[in-house]
Protein backbone atom coordinates (compact mmCIF):
# COMPACT_ATOMS: atom_id res chain seq x y z
CA UNK A 1 0.00 0.00 0.00
CA UNK A 2 2.34 2.31 1.18
CA UNK A 3 4.67 1.70 -1.84
CA UNK A 4 1.63 2.42 -4.48
CA UNK A 5 1.09 5.72 -2.68
CA UNK A 6 4.87 6.46 -2.84
CA UNK A 7 5.15 5.49 -7.05
CA UNK A 8 1.32 7.52 -6.85
CA UNK A 9 3.48 10.81 -5.99
CA UNK A 10 6.66 10.10 -8.23
CA UNK A 11 4.46 10.09 -11.61
CA UNK A 12 2.60 13.17 -10.10
CA UNK A 13 6.03 14.47 -9.45
CA UNK A 14 7.99 13.67 -12.56
CA UNK A 15 4.44 14.69 -15.11
CA UNK A 16 4.38 17.82 -12.89
CA UNK A 17 8.09 19.09 -13.43
CA UNK A 18 7.48 17.97 -17.50
CA UNK A 19 5.03 19.90 -18.02
CA UNK A 20 7.19 23.04 -17.13
CA UNK A 21 9.18 21.96 -19.89
CA UNK A 22 12.09 22.93 -18.21
CA UNK A 23 16.17 22.08 -19.33
CA UNK A 24 18.09 19.56 -17.83
CA UNK A 25 19.89 21.39 -16.62
CA UNK A 26 17.59 23.50 -14.45
CA UNK A 27 15.18 20.10 -14.00
CA UNK A 28 19.04 19.44 -12.00
CA UNK A 29 18.96 22.56 -9.94
CA UNK A 30 15.54 21.33 -8.81
CA UNK A 31 16.64 17.88 -8.03
CA UNK A 32 19.57 19.45 -5.86
CA UNK A 33 17.55 20.79 -4.13
CA UNK A 34 15.37 17.74 -3.47
CA UNK A 35 18.00 15.84 -2.42
CA UNK A 36 19.45 18.69 -0.05
CA UNK A 37 16.40 18.23 1.77
CA UNK A 38 16.54 14.79 2.38
CA UNK A 39 20.07 14.76 2.59
CA UNK A 40 19.51 17.02 5.54
CA UNK A 41 16.52 14.79 7.24
CA UNK A 42 18.35 11.61 6.32
CA UNK A 43 21.43 13.43 8.46
CA UNK A 44 18.96 14.25 11.59
CA UNK A 45 17.26 10.59 11.75
CA UNK A 46 20.58 8.76 11.24
CA UNK A 47 21.51 10.91 14.08
CA UNK A 48 18.87 10.13 15.94
CA UNK A 49 19.06 6.64 15.21
CA UNK A 50 22.49 6.40 17.09
CA UNK A 51 21.30 8.32 19.77
CA UNK A 52 18.55 5.69 20.27
CA UNK A 53 21.06 2.81 19.62
CA UNK A 54 23.34 3.94 22.53
CA UNK A 55 20.94 4.30 25.06
CA UNK A 56 19.15 0.24 23.88
CA UNK A 57 22.48 -1.11 24.48
CA UNK A 58 24.78 0.99 27.20
CA UNK A 59 21.73 2.54 29.18
CA UNK A 60 19.38 -0.63 29.35
CA UNK A 61 22.73 -3.04 28.79
CA UNK A 62 24.47 -2.18 31.85
CA UNK A 63 21.70 -1.50 33.95
CA UNK A 64 20.77 -5.31 33.06
CA UNK A 65 24.90 -6.58 33.74
CA UNK A 66 24.69 -4.41 36.98
CA UNK A 67 21.37 -6.74 38.27
CA UNK A 68 23.50 -9.48 37.17
CA UNK A 69 26.52 -8.85 38.90
CA UNK A 70 28.63 -6.55 40.89
CA UNK A 71 31.39 -5.88 38.37
CA UNK A 72 29.18 -5.14 35.27
CA UNK A 73 32.06 -3.13 33.67
CA UNK A 74 33.52 -6.71 32.62
CA UNK A 75 30.54 -8.02 30.74
CA UNK A 76 30.91 -4.12 28.77
CA UNK A 77 32.45 -6.21 25.74
CA UNK A 78 29.54 -8.12 25.43
CA UNK A 79 27.75 -4.43 24.54
CA UNK A 80 29.71 -4.21 20.79
CA UNK A 81 29.29 -8.28 20.60
CA UNK A 82 25.50 -8.32 20.32
CA UNK A 83 26.13 -4.67 17.76
CA UNK A 84 28.29 -7.05 15.64
CA UNK A 85 25.72 -10.10 15.71
CA UNK A 86 22.95 -7.65 14.56
CA UNK A 87 25.29 -6.03 12.28
CA UNK A 88 26.08 -9.25 10.36
CA UNK A 89 23.26 -10.14 8.71
CA UNK A 90 23.20 -6.74 6.57
CA UNK A 91 26.72 -6.25 5.91
CA UNK A 92 27.36 -9.69 4.30
CA UNK A 93 23.85 -10.47 3.49
CA UNK A 94 21.11 -8.07 2.88
CA UNK A 95 24.03 -5.36 1.01
CA UNK A 96 27.64 -5.99 1.31
CA UNK A 97 28.03 -1.97 0.29
CA UNK A 98 27.27 -1.48 3.84
CA UNK A 99 30.05 -2.97 5.17
CA UNK A 100 33.21 -1.30 5.94
CA UNK A 101 33.30 2.76 5.59
CA UNK A 102 30.70 3.20 2.48
CA UNK A 103 32.84 6.27 0.66
CA UNK A 104 34.77 3.82 -1.73
CA UNK A 105 31.50 2.13 -2.37
CA UNK A 106 30.42 5.78 -3.60
CA UNK A 107 33.30 6.17 -5.35
CA UNK A 108 33.35 3.30 -7.29
CA UNK A 109 29.39 3.93 -8.16
CA UNK A 110 30.21 7.42 -9.53
CA UNK A 111 33.63 6.03 -11.48
CA UNK A 112 32.26 3.19 -13.06
CA UNK A 113 28.23 2.50 -12.61
CA UNK A 114 27.45 6.07 -13.75
CA UNK A 115 25.86 7.04 -10.42
CA UNK A 116 23.87 4.07 -10.21
CA UNK A 117 23.33 3.11 -6.59
CA UNK A 118 20.53 0.80 -5.15
CA UNK A 119 17.69 2.27 -2.95
CA UNK A 120 18.24 -0.46 -0.67
CA UNK A 121 21.27 0.61 0.58
CA UNK A 122 20.31 3.85 1.60
CA UNK A 123 18.27 1.77 4.53
CA UNK A 124 20.85 -0.88 4.75
CA UNK A 125 23.30 1.55 5.46
CA UNK A 126 21.38 3.68 8.32
CA UNK A 127 20.57 1.08 10.21
CA UNK A 128 23.87 -0.97 10.17
CA UNK A 129 26.15 2.02 11.09
CA UNK A 130 23.82 3.13 13.39
CA UNK A 131 23.41 -0.02 15.49
CA UNK A 132 27.17 -0.41 15.25
CA UNK A 133 28.06 2.89 16.40
CA UNK A 134 25.51 2.94 18.87
CA UNK A 135 26.86 -0.26 20.65
CA UNK A 136 30.00 1.37 20.56
CA UNK A 137 31.67 0.47 17.68
CA UNK A 138 34.84 2.51 16.65
CA UNK A 139 33.68 3.86 14.03
CA UNK A 140 32.54 7.68 12.62
CA UNK A 141 29.36 8.48 11.04
CA UNK A 142 30.05 10.89 7.85
CA UNK A 143 30.92 7.06 6.18
CA UNK A 144 27.78 6.23 6.25
CA UNK A 145 26.01 9.23 5.99
CA UNK A 146 27.77 10.07 2.61
CA UNK A 147 26.51 6.61 1.32
CA UNK A 148 23.26 7.46 2.72
CA UNK A 149 22.77 10.82 1.04
CA UNK A 150 24.48 9.89 -2.17
CA UNK A 151 22.14 6.57 -2.24
CA UNK A 152 19.13 9.43 -2.37
CA UNK A 153 21.28 11.31 -5.41
CA UNK A 154 21.60 8.63 -6.97
CA UNK A 155 17.69 7.36 -6.89
CA UNK A 156 15.99 10.73 -7.19
CA UNK A 157 18.14 10.68 -10.45
CA UNK A 158 17.45 7.36 -11.81
CA UNK A 159 13.67 7.92 -10.97
CA UNK A 160 13.79 10.86 -13.37
CA UNK A 161 15.57 9.48 -15.94
CA UNK A 162 18.56 11.45 -16.01
CA UNK A 163 21.36 11.38 -17.63
CA UNK A 164 24.69 9.23 -16.11
CA UNK A 165 26.79 12.19 -15.45
CA UNK A 166 23.35 13.98 -14.15
CA UNK A 167 23.15 10.80 -11.78
CA UNK A 168 27.24 11.67 -10.75
CA UNK A 169 26.14 15.16 -9.59
CA UNK A 170 23.06 14.29 -7.62
CA UNK A 171 25.42 11.87 -6.10
CA UNK A 172 27.50 13.79 -5.09
CA UNK A 173 24.76 16.50 -4.16
CA UNK A 174 23.80 13.73 -1.78
CA UNK A 175 27.21 13.54 -0.50
CA UNK A 176 27.52 16.95 0.38
CA UNK A 177 23.99 17.62 2.36
CA UNK A 178 25.39 14.43 4.16
CA UNK A 179 28.59 15.74 5.62
CA UNK A 180 27.06 19.57 5.76
CA UNK A 181 24.19 18.52 7.97
CA UNK A 182 26.37 15.83 9.83
CA UNK A 183 29.14 18.64 10.65
CA UNK A 184 27.34 21.94 10.09
CA UNK A 185 30.17 22.38 7.51
CA UNK A 186 28.56 23.71 4.59
CA UNK A 187 31.91 24.19 2.22
CA UNK A 188 33.44 21.25 3.57
CA UNK A 189 30.84 19.27 2.42
CA UNK A 190 30.85 21.09 -1.03
CA UNK A 191 34.53 20.41 -0.71
CA UNK A 192 34.39 16.71 -0.05
CA UNK A 193 31.91 15.93 -2.70
CA UNK A 194 33.80 17.86 -5.36
CA UNK A 195 37.41 16.84 -4.09
CA UNK A 196 36.59 12.60 -3.38
CA UNK A 197 33.74 11.71 -4.97
CA UNK A 198 32.96 13.55 -7.91
CA UNK A 199 36.65 14.72 -9.04
CA UNK A 200 35.25 18.04 -10.96
CA UNK A 201 35.33 21.22 -10.06
CA UNK A 202 33.37 22.18 -13.08
CA UNK A 203 30.59 25.16 -12.49
CA UNK A 204 28.12 22.57 -13.91
CA UNK A 205 28.45 20.05 -11.33
CA UNK A 206 29.48 22.93 -8.26
CA UNK A 207 26.74 24.95 -8.30
CA UNK A 208 23.93 22.08 -7.47
CA UNK A 209 26.52 20.82 -4.66
CA UNK A 210 26.05 24.03 -2.96
CA UNK A 211 22.12 24.38 -3.04
CA UNK A 212 22.07 20.94 -1.70
CA UNK A 213 25.19 21.42 0.83
CA UNK A 214 23.01 25.11 2.00
CA UNK A 215 19.54 23.33 2.59
CA UNK A 216 20.77 20.51 4.60
CA UNK A 217 22.61 22.92 6.44
CA UNK A 218 20.12 24.95 6.95
CA UNK A 219 17.80 22.10 8.01
CA UNK A 220 20.53 20.99 10.25
CA UNK A 221 20.71 23.82 12.12
CA UNK A 222 16.85 24.01 12.65
CA UNK A 223 17.05 20.96 14.57
CA UNK A 224 20.36 21.09 16.96
CA UNK A 225 20.89 24.79 16.03
CA UNK A 226 23.96 26.84 14.84
CA UNK A 227 26.71 25.75 16.70
CA UNK A 228 30.43 24.17 16.13
CA UNK A 229 30.80 20.68 16.92
CA UNK A 230 33.75 21.46 18.90
CA UNK A 231 34.08 24.56 21.37
CA UNK A 232 38.00 25.20 21.32
CA UNK A 233 39.69 27.83 23.68
CA UNK A 234 41.50 30.79 21.69
CA UNK A 235 44.23 29.57 19.91
CA UNK A 236 47.06 31.55 18.64
CA UNK A 237 50.51 31.30 16.78
CA UNK A 238 52.61 32.04 19.85
CA UNK A 239 56.10 32.66 17.79
CA UNK A 240 57.47 32.03 14.26
CA UNK A 241 59.78 29.58 16.04
CA UNK A 242 56.61 27.92 16.20
CA UNK A 243 56.49 26.72 12.94
CA UNK A 244 59.36 24.25 12.90
CA UNK A 245 57.13 22.52 15.54
CA UNK A 246 54.24 22.40 13.26
CA UNK A 247 56.22 20.52 10.90
CA UNK A 248 57.54 18.32 13.03
CA UNK A 249 53.67 17.46 13.78
CA UNK A 250 53.07 17.24 10.23
CA UNK A 251 55.35 14.78 9.32
CA UNK A 252 54.54 12.55 12.33
CA UNK A 253 50.56 13.02 11.23
CA UNK A 254 51.54 11.89 7.83
CA UNK A 255 53.40 8.41 9.70
CA UNK A 256 50.52 7.93 11.90
CA UNK A 257 48.14 8.13 9.07
CA UNK A 258 49.88 5.85 6.50
CA UNK A 259 50.00 3.66 9.66
CA UNK A 260 46.16 3.65 10.16
CA UNK A 261 45.71 2.74 6.66
CA UNK A 262 48.19 -0.50 6.35
CA UNK A 263 46.50 -1.76 10.16
CA UNK A 264 42.69 -1.48 8.74
CA UNK A 265 43.19 -2.96 6.05
CA UNK A 266 45.25 -5.70 7.32
CA UNK A 267 42.82 -6.64 9.77
CA UNK A 268 40.49 -6.91 6.69
CA UNK A 269 42.73 -9.50 5.22
CA UNK A 270 43.27 -11.09 8.45
CA UNK A 271 39.29 -11.18 9.35
CA UNK A 272 39.12 -12.51 5.56
CA UNK A 273 41.07 -15.64 6.16
CA UNK A 274 39.54 -16.72 9.72
CA UNK A 275 37.81 -19.80 8.99
CA UNK A 276 34.17 -19.05 10.65
CA UNK A 277 30.61 -18.19 9.14
CA UNK A 278 31.04 -14.35 8.37
CA UNK A 279 27.97 -14.17 10.49
CA UNK A 280 30.66 -14.16 13.73
CA UNK A 281 33.12 -12.54 12.27
CA UNK A 282 31.66 -8.64 13.33
CA UNK A 283 30.56 -10.14 16.89
CA UNK A 284 34.16 -11.52 17.69
CA UNK A 285 35.85 -7.90 16.09
CA UNK A 286 33.27 -6.47 18.83
CA UNK A 287 34.21 -8.64 21.43
CA UNK A 288 37.65 -7.86 20.90
CA UNK A 289 36.85 -4.08 20.89
CA UNK A 290 35.06 -3.96 23.76
CA UNK A 291 38.38 -6.16 25.86
CA UNK A 292 40.22 -2.43 25.21
CA UNK A 293 36.96 -0.72 26.13
CA UNK A 294 36.97 -1.91 29.71
CA UNK A 295 40.78 0.06 30.00
CA UNK A 296 40.31 2.87 27.68
CA UNK A 297 36.18 3.37 27.21
CA UNK A 298 36.83 6.66 25.15
CA UNK A 299 37.42 3.95 22.13
CA UNK A 300 33.78 3.38 22.09
CA UNK A 301 31.57 5.31 19.69
CA UNK A 302 32.67 8.40 17.56
CA UNK A 303 34.84 9.64 20.48
CA UNK A 304 33.98 13.17 20.37
CA UNK A 305 34.56 13.61 23.96
CA UNK A 306 37.96 12.26 24.16
CA UNK A 307 38.41 14.76 21.20
CA UNK A 308 36.86 17.56 23.04
CA UNK A 309 39.35 16.73 26.39
CA UNK A 310 42.50 16.79 23.99
CA UNK A 311 41.38 19.95 22.71
CA UNK A 312 40.64 21.38 26.28
CA UNK A 313 43.80 19.50 28.15
CA UNK A 314 42.17 17.15 30.23
CA UNK A 315 43.47 14.48 29.40
CA UNK A 316 46.59 12.83 31.04
CA UNK A 317 49.55 12.84 28.58
CA UNK A 318 50.18 8.85 28.94
CA UNK A 319 46.72 8.52 28.19
CA UNK A 320 47.16 10.25 25.11
CA UNK A 321 49.81 8.25 23.69
CA UNK A 322 48.13 5.13 24.32
CA UNK A 323 44.73 6.40 23.14
CA UNK A 324 47.03 6.60 19.25
CA UNK A 325 47.69 3.26 18.88
CA UNK A 326 44.52 2.10 20.33
CA UNK A 327 42.49 3.61 18.34
CA UNK A 328 43.82 2.50 15.33
CA UNK A 329 43.34 -1.09 16.17
CA UNK A 330 39.90 -0.44 17.52
CA UNK A 331 38.85 1.39 14.14
CA UNK A 332 40.27 -1.77 12.73
CA UNK A 333 38.90 -4.34 14.75
CA UNK A 334 35.53 -2.59 13.76
CA UNK A 335 35.55 -2.32 10.11
CA UNK A 336 37.99 -4.91 9.62
CA UNK A 337 35.59 -7.28 10.89
CA UNK A 338 32.75 -6.03 8.87
CA UNK A 339 31.61 -3.41 11.22
CA UNK A 340 29.74 -0.36 9.40
CA UNK A 341 30.90 3.34 9.85
CA UNK A 342 33.35 6.66 9.00
CA UNK A 343 37.51 6.69 9.44
CA UNK A 344 36.79 10.18 9.42
CA UNK A 345 35.56 10.08 13.23
CA UNK A 346 38.85 7.82 13.70
CA UNK A 347 40.97 10.15 11.64
CA UNK A 348 40.04 13.14 13.89
CA UNK A 349 40.20 10.98 17.28
CA UNK A 350 44.08 9.58 16.00
CA UNK A 351 44.90 13.39 15.04
CA UNK A 352 43.98 15.03 18.35
CA UNK A 353 45.83 12.42 20.50
CA UNK A 354 48.90 13.00 18.32
CA UNK A 355 48.64 16.36 18.19
CA UNK A 356 47.93 16.79 22.16
CA UNK A 357 50.77 14.18 23.04
CA UNK A 358 53.43 16.07 20.89
CA UNK A 359 51.98 19.60 22.28
CA UNK A 360 52.87 18.29 25.51
CA UNK A 361 56.18 17.50 24.71
CA UNK A 362 57.48 20.25 22.86
CA UNK A 363 55.31 23.22 25.67
CA UNK A 364 57.14 21.01 28.01
CA UNK A 365 60.60 22.05 26.32
CA UNK A 366 59.83 25.27 25.28
CA UNK A 367 57.29 26.66 27.16
CA UNK A 368 57.81 30.30 25.98
CA UNK A 369 57.45 29.74 22.01
CA UNK A 370 55.01 27.17 22.03
CA UNK A 371 51.01 27.64 22.05
CA UNK A 372 49.36 25.15 24.91
CA UNK A 373 48.98 21.51 23.47
CA UNK A 374 45.43 21.83 22.75
CA UNK A 375 46.50 23.97 19.63
CA UNK A 376 48.35 21.14 18.69
CA UNK A 377 46.00 18.80 19.11
CA UNK A 378 43.53 20.73 17.14
CA UNK A 379 46.15 21.03 14.08
CA UNK A 380 46.92 17.18 14.35
CA UNK A 381 43.01 16.43 13.73
CA UNK A 382 43.83 18.14 10.67
CA UNK A 383 46.99 16.99 9.74
CA UNK A 384 45.97 13.29 10.39
CA UNK A 385 42.79 13.51 8.24
CA UNK A 386 44.21 14.99 5.25
CA UNK A 387 46.65 12.51 5.30
CA UNK A 388 44.01 9.43 5.44
CA UNK A 389 41.98 11.23 2.85
CA UNK A 390 44.78 12.71 0.78
CA UNK A 391 42.63 15.68 0.70
CA UNK A 392 43.83 18.57 2.30
CA UNK A 393 41.42 21.31 1.17
CA UNK A 394 38.31 19.58 2.21
CA UNK A 395 40.48 18.36 6.12
CA UNK A 396 41.39 22.45 6.20
CA UNK A 397 37.68 23.36 6.04
CA UNK A 398 36.23 21.06 8.03
CA UNK A 399 38.31 21.31 10.82
CA UNK A 400 37.62 25.40 10.58
CA UNK A 401 33.94 24.82 10.46
CA UNK A 402 33.90 22.30 12.82
CA UNK A 403 35.44 24.39 15.21
CA UNK A 404 34.98 28.20 14.05
CA UNK A 405 38.68 28.83 15.06
CA UNK A 406 40.59 30.65 11.93
CA UNK A 407 43.41 32.24 14.31
CA UNK A 408 45.40 28.89 13.94
CA UNK A 409 44.93 28.59 10.19
CA UNK A 410 48.52 28.91 8.99
CA UNK A 411 50.04 26.41 11.34
CA UNK A 412 47.04 23.97 10.32
CA UNK A 413 47.41 24.70 7.05
CA UNK A 414 51.09 23.54 6.72
CA UNK A 415 51.06 20.27 8.89
CA UNK A 416 48.14 19.10 6.54
CA UNK A 417 50.11 19.97 3.20
CA UNK A 418 53.01 18.16 4.51
CA UNK A 419 51.18 15.16 6.30
CA UNK A 420 49.75 14.51 2.83
CA UNK A 421 52.70 14.75 1.17
CA UNK A 422 54.55 12.57 3.43
CA UNK A 423 51.36 9.92 3.71
CA UNK A 424 51.21 10.32 -0.33
CA UNK A 425 54.90 9.39 -0.80
CA UNK A 426 54.80 6.02 1.06
CA UNK A 427 51.28 4.87 -0.01
CA UNK A 428 50.21 6.32 -3.13
CA UNK A 429 46.47 5.50 -2.62
CA UNK A 430 44.36 7.13 0.11
CA UNK A 431 42.14 5.13 2.47
CA UNK A 432 39.21 5.24 0.52
CA UNK A 433 41.11 4.37 -3.20
CA UNK A 434 43.02 1.77 -1.25
CA UNK A 435 39.74 -0.45 -1.18
CA UNK A 436 39.26 0.05 -4.96
CA UNK A 437 43.05 -0.50 -5.42
CA UNK A 438 42.33 -4.00 -3.36
CA UNK A 439 39.58 -5.02 -5.67
CA UNK A 440 42.21 -3.69 -9.03
CA UNK A 441 40.42 -0.31 -9.53
CA UNK A 442 42.79 2.60 -9.79
CA UNK A 443 40.68 6.14 -9.69
CA UNK A 444 42.02 9.00 -10.18
CA UNK A 445 39.97 12.25 -10.67
CA UNK A 446 36.58 10.12 -10.96
CA UNK A 447 37.99 7.73 -13.26
CA UNK A 448 39.30 4.28 -13.13
CA UNK A 449 42.77 4.38 -14.43
CA UNK A 450 43.07 0.88 -14.28
CA UNK A 451 41.40 0.00 -17.43
CA UNK A 452 44.18 2.11 -19.49
CA UNK A 453 46.93 0.60 -17.17
CA UNK A 454 47.95 -2.28 -19.35
CA UNK A 455 47.22 -0.94 -22.74
CA UNK A 456 49.94 0.58 -25.14
CA UNK A 457 50.03 3.48 -27.03
CA UNK A 458 50.93 1.26 -30.15
CA UNK A 459 47.60 -0.18 -29.75
CA UNK A 460 45.69 2.80 -29.74
CA UNK A 461 47.87 5.35 -31.94
CA UNK A 462 46.84 5.79 -36.02
CA UNK A 463 49.28 4.89 -38.29
CA UNK A 464 47.87 7.12 -41.30
CA UNK A 465 48.70 10.69 -40.10
CA UNK A 466 49.41 13.88 -42.28
CA UNK A 467 52.96 15.07 -41.90
CA UNK A 468 54.11 18.29 -43.57
CA UNK A 469 57.50 19.09 -45.07
CA UNK A 470 59.75 21.65 -43.11
CA UNK A 471 59.89 23.56 -46.33
CA UNK A 472 56.74 24.07 -47.21
CA UNK A 473 55.96 27.90 -47.70
CA UNK A 474 53.46 29.46 -45.22
CA UNK A 475 51.38 30.68 -48.89
CA UNK A 476 50.90 26.45 -48.87
CA UNK A 477 50.84 25.89 -45.63
CA UNK A 478 47.47 27.72 -44.63
CA UNK A 479 45.16 26.19 -47.13
CA UNK A 480 46.51 22.48 -46.25
CA UNK A 481 45.76 23.30 -42.44
CA UNK A 482 42.28 24.82 -43.64
CA UNK A 483 41.17 21.77 -45.74
CA UNK A 484 42.91 19.25 -42.90
CA UNK A 485 40.21 17.89 -40.15
CA UNK A 486 43.45 17.65 -38.16
CA UNK A 487 44.64 20.89 -35.82
CA UNK A 488 48.41 19.37 -35.00
CA UNK A 489 50.82 18.07 -37.67
CA UNK A 490 53.98 16.62 -37.15
CA UNK A 491 56.50 18.51 -39.12
CA UNK A 492 59.29 16.46 -40.77
CA UNK A 493 62.44 17.09 -43.10
CA UNK A 494 63.71 15.61 -46.61
CA UNK A 495 64.29 12.43 -45.13
CA UNK A 496 61.54 11.75 -43.32
CA UNK A 497 62.87 12.39 -39.45
CA UNK A 498 60.67 14.22 -37.17
CA UNK A 499 61.90 18.20 -36.52
CA UNK A 500 58.87 19.09 -34.65
CA UNK A 501 55.34 19.61 -34.19
CA UNK A 502 52.86 22.52 -36.01
CA UNK A 503 49.34 23.43 -34.73
CA UNK A 504 47.46 26.05 -35.74
CA UNK A 505 47.82 28.67 -32.67
CA UNK A 506 51.48 28.30 -34.15
CA UNK A 507 50.40 30.17 -37.20
CA UNK A 508 47.28 32.03 -36.59
CA UNK A 509 48.89 35.32 -36.42
CA UNK A 510 50.74 34.67 -39.84
CA UNK A 511 47.37 34.74 -41.22
CA UNK A 512 46.92 37.83 -42.52
CA UNK A 513 50.13 38.56 -42.91
CA UNK A 514 49.66 37.89 -46.72
CA UNK A 515 52.99 39.07 -47.75
CA UNK A 516 55.24 36.72 -45.88
CA UNK A 517 53.72 34.00 -48.25
CA UNK A 518 56.69 33.12 -50.02
CA UNK A 519 59.26 34.21 -46.93
CA UNK A 520 58.33 32.38 -44.16
CA UNK A 521 58.57 28.11 -44.36
CA UNK A 522 57.20 25.95 -41.90
CA UNK A 523 60.41 25.24 -40.48
CA UNK A 524 60.56 28.87 -39.44
CA UNK A 525 57.74 28.39 -37.43
CA UNK A 526 57.32 25.16 -35.96
CA UNK A 527 57.96 24.00 -32.20
CA UNK A 528 61.07 22.12 -32.43
CA UNK A 529 61.70 19.52 -29.09
CA UNK A 530 58.14 18.91 -28.92
CA UNK A 531 56.99 16.28 -26.22
CA UNK A 532 56.36 12.65 -27.82
CA UNK A 533 55.43 9.15 -27.01
CA UNK A 534 56.56 5.48 -27.47
CA UNK A 535 55.16 2.82 -28.42
CA UNK A 536 55.97 1.04 -25.46
CA UNK A 537 54.39 3.37 -23.40
CA UNK A 538 50.98 2.92 -21.25
CA UNK A 539 48.05 4.55 -21.88
CA UNK A 540 48.45 6.28 -18.68
CA UNK A 541 51.56 7.65 -19.33
CA UNK A 542 50.06 9.15 -22.79
CA UNK A 543 47.41 10.92 -20.50
CA UNK A 544 49.65 12.06 -18.45
CA UNK A 545 52.08 13.87 -21.10
CA UNK A 546 48.85 15.58 -22.97
CA UNK A 547 47.75 17.56 -19.81
CA UNK A 548 51.10 18.73 -19.25
CA UNK A 549 50.76 20.57 -22.44
CA UNK A 550 47.19 20.45 -22.93
CA UNK A 551 47.11 19.23 -26.48
CA UNK A 552 44.89 16.91 -28.40
CA UNK A 553 47.72 14.74 -30.39
CA UNK A 554 51.28 13.83 -30.11
CA UNK A 555 53.98 12.12 -31.94
CA UNK A 556 54.67 8.44 -31.86
CA UNK A 557 58.68 8.11 -32.50
CA UNK A 558 60.70 4.58 -32.05
CA UNK A 559 62.28 4.91 -28.66
CA UNK A 560 65.57 3.51 -29.97
CA UNK A 561 65.25 6.23 -32.23
CA UNK A 562 63.68 9.66 -31.29
CA UNK A 563 63.63 11.14 -34.87
CA UNK A 564 61.55 8.48 -36.20
CA UNK A 565 57.87 8.95 -36.77
CA UNK A 566 55.95 5.60 -36.57
CA UNK A 567 52.19 7.30 -35.60
CA UNK A 568 50.47 9.86 -34.18
CA UNK A 569 48.29 9.13 -30.82
CA UNK A 570 44.97 11.13 -30.38
CA UNK A 571 43.61 12.33 -27.04
CA UNK A 572 39.96 11.81 -28.68
CA UNK A 573 40.95 8.15 -28.87
CA UNK A 574 42.25 7.21 -26.39
CA UNK A 575 39.13 8.95 -24.54
CA UNK A 576 37.22 6.45 -26.85
CA UNK A 577 39.23 3.69 -26.10
CA UNK A 578 38.69 4.37 -22.35
CA UNK A 579 34.67 4.60 -22.46
CA UNK A 580 34.19 1.54 -25.14
CA UNK A 581 36.34 -0.41 -22.12
CA UNK A 582 34.30 1.00 -19.20
CA UNK A 583 31.26 0.08 -21.07
CA UNK A 584 32.53 -3.90 -21.26
CA UNK A 585 34.03 -3.64 -17.95
CA UNK A 586 30.72 -2.09 -16.32
CA UNK A 587 28.27 -4.94 -17.79
CA UNK A 588 30.67 -7.88 -17.30
CA UNK A 589 30.32 -6.88 -13.64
Amino acid sequence: MLSEVRAKITRWFVKSIGRLKLSEQQVLIILSVVVGVGGGFGAMIFRWLIGFFHTLFFDYGTLLFSQITSHPEFLIPLIPMAGGLLVAPITYRLAKEARGHGVPEVMLAVALRGGIIRPLVALAKSIASSICIGSGGSAGREGPIVQIGSALGSTVGQIFKMSGERVKILVGCGAAAGISATFNAPIAGVLFALEIILGDFTMHAFSPVILSSVIATVISRAFVGNYPAFTVPRYDLVSVWEMPMYIGLGLLAGVFSVLFIKVLYKSEDVFETWRINNYLKPAFGGLMLGGLGIFFPQLFGVGYEAISSALHEETVVWVLFFLIFMKIIATSLTLGSGGSGGIFAPSLFIGAMLGGFFGNLVHLAFPEVTATPGAYALVGMSAVVAGTTHAPITAMLIIFEMTGDYRIILPLMLSSVLSTLLSHKFSRESIYTMKLVRRGINLKAGKDISILGSVFVREVMNTQWESISHSMPLGKLLPFVESSKENIFPVVDYKGDLEGTISFQDIRNLITKRSLDDLVIVKDVVSSNPLTLFPDETLISALQKFGLQDVEALPVVERHNPKKLIGVLKRGDVISYYNRKLIEKTSKG
